[in-house]
């Protein structure tokens, strides 16, 4: 009898041993060994439940063991929304950890391609990130929101430099504003300040023309020379009459500019009025400001498009020489349009 119960507490003693064992392995599983094959990102939406979270986790393939997951992730009541990266340093505990704490992995925020409108930016800032574009537009229109960093929104493109910024997913549109103008304040050196007041420009005023030889071309190679043929203008008195300034006054909605177009009223109508416009048409790229800064040295009065129909320009001193240009451009445009009609047909 006395054997059997010492068996009994043999037996009693090596389950609860095992037991034991087992419930300090997968302690030690969980808060030290890795759980996940590879890196993989995610996001926790608002809207996300905690169960649809580690189904998300799951659902990568790169789980080594669920049930480890399902202890430590699947036990939170609450996650933090965000954009997330696990990697195969990373264990089930810092899964929940991070998750529960919203230790983020930022995101890369594109700001590039043709913005021409703050609606376009917002446009964009609400594609990548949690706030959505109408609150990013209602910021950017308001000129109590662009108080803060010294400007309104017609110079609104005087303080956004088109890059990659690194930036939480979850930011505010003001973190995002403040990200934004950080960066463009640090990229107008002092150098780039003097090189700006050398061509007798503030650093608005850069902007602005540097918006202009954007919409005159992305050809980057012509863009110091374009940049020269509107200082060369400015210098001389006479006005920049430059097409892309009568698209903006009509939203670019223009397929092509027409003599009737040249006498709308606006400020922004270089044709009708002289010196630059009040602010940038559009959000230039740097190529184009460092076109401003360090324009091509020439005599050069007049440019258009080459007949060639290949995004390069004619470049001209005199107006009959522009004129010339001009001629030719149109009868290679003009064949262009035919050969099309016919081949439509």
């Amino acid at each position: 009898m006395k054997k059997k119960l010492l068996i009994g507490l043999a037996l009693v003693f090596g389950v609860a041993l095992l037991g034991g064992g087992v419930a300090a392995w997968r302690e030690f599983y969980d808060r030290k060994l890795p759980n996940f094959s590879g890196s993989f990102s995610f996001y926790v939406t608002p809207d996300m439940e905690p169960e649809a979270v580690l189904d998300t986790i799951l659902a990568s393939g790169k789980v080594r063991r669920e049930g480890s997951l399902r202890r430590r992730v699947g036990a939170l009541e609450k996650m933090r929304v965000g954009h997330y990266t696990l990697d195969a340093n990373s264990s089930s505990m810092y899964a929940a950890r991070m998750l529960s704490h919203g230790w983020q992995t930022p995101v890369s925020l594109s700001i590039s391609g043709a913005i021409r409108s703050p609606k376009v930016l917002a446009r964009k800032i609400g594609a990548q990130m949690l706030t959505d574009s109408a609150t990013v537009a209602d910021f950017l229109y308001s000129d109590d929101s662009l108080a803060a960093y010294g400007i309104d929104t017609t110079l609104l493109f005087t303080k956004v430099i088109p890059a990659s910024y690194e930036v939480k997913w979850t930011a505010g549109v003001r973190e995002i504003m403040d990200l934004l103008v950080r960066e463009s304040d640090k990229w107008w050196t002092p150098e780039r300040l003097s090189k700006a007041r050398a061509q007798g420009l503030t650093r608005a005023e850069a902007v602005t023309l540097a918006s202009i030889v954007d919409g005159e071309t992305r050809y980057v190679p012509e863009q110091p020379d374009i940049a020269g043929v509107y200082l060369n203008r400015l210098r001389k008195g006479m006005k920049l009459q430059a097409d892309p300034t009568v698209a903006y006054c009509y939203g670019y909605t223009l397929r092509r500019i027409l003599k009737a177009h040249l006498d709308v009223d606006s400020p922004y109508n270089t044709y009708k009025y002289p010196g630059l416009p009040p602010g940038p048409i559009s959000c230039p790229p740097k190529s184009c400001l460092e076109a401003v800064l360090s324009p091509g040295e020439h005599s050069y009065l007049f440019f258009c498009a080459s007949p060639e129909l290949d995004g390069s320009h004619r470049f001209a001193v005199s107006y009959s020489d522009h004129l010339v240009n001009a001629r030719a451009f149109q009868a290679a445009l003009t064949k262009r349009l035919r050969e099309r009609a016919v081949a439509d047909k």
